[in-house]
């Protein structure tokens, strides 16, 4: 049987943590942070797909739908050139990283709810978010880019 000192013990250098008051009561604490950090990369990570999913609508049928016209199907963000389409995505993605970073070092807030409900917000936010963020930004660019006359 392990006594709380080893359990603390362990759980400290789990997390990576160093023992500097030898207070078992912050296991909990650990955990807690434990549990924000896999959220946290579980949010990034989320979002971070959904986001490639949406910048391939707007990068694949722009680049290829000159060869292949059945791609023409998957243009739904009607963006005006090829040239404007990849410029917007690669200028999109620029600014997305900026503001995932505060994201990233803040972290996502952990909250005592059940598992599925957690999974479920998380997706709600950060996958839809994830889709639809990229394909208003985008279009955005690319009007602006289309405005500006640069491509």
């Amino acid at each position: 049987m392990c006594s709380c000192r080893e359990l603390w013990y362990q759980a400290a250098k789990r997390g990576n943590m160093v023992d500097l008051d030898s207070n078992p009561t912050k296991l909990i604490e650990i955990v807690e942070t434990g549990k924000q950090m896999l959220m946290t990369r579980g949010a990034l990570t989320t979002f971070s797909v959904a986001n490639d999913v949406a910048k391939y609508f707007a990068i694949i049928p722009a680049a290829f739908a000159t060869t292949y016209p059945q791609l023409k199907m998957l243009d739904i963000m009607h963006l005006n050139t090829p040239s404007s389409a990849i410029l917007s995505a690669v200028i999109f993605n620029a600014i997305i990283i900026v503001f995932l970073i505060p994201l990233a070092l803040k972290g996502v807030k952990y909250q005592a709810l059940g598992a599925a409900s957690l999974l479920r917000k998380n997706l709600l936010i950060y996958g839809l978010g994830g889709l639809l963020v990229p394909f208003i930004g985008i279009k955005l660019i690319d009007v602006l880019l289309g405005l500006l006359d640069l491509v």
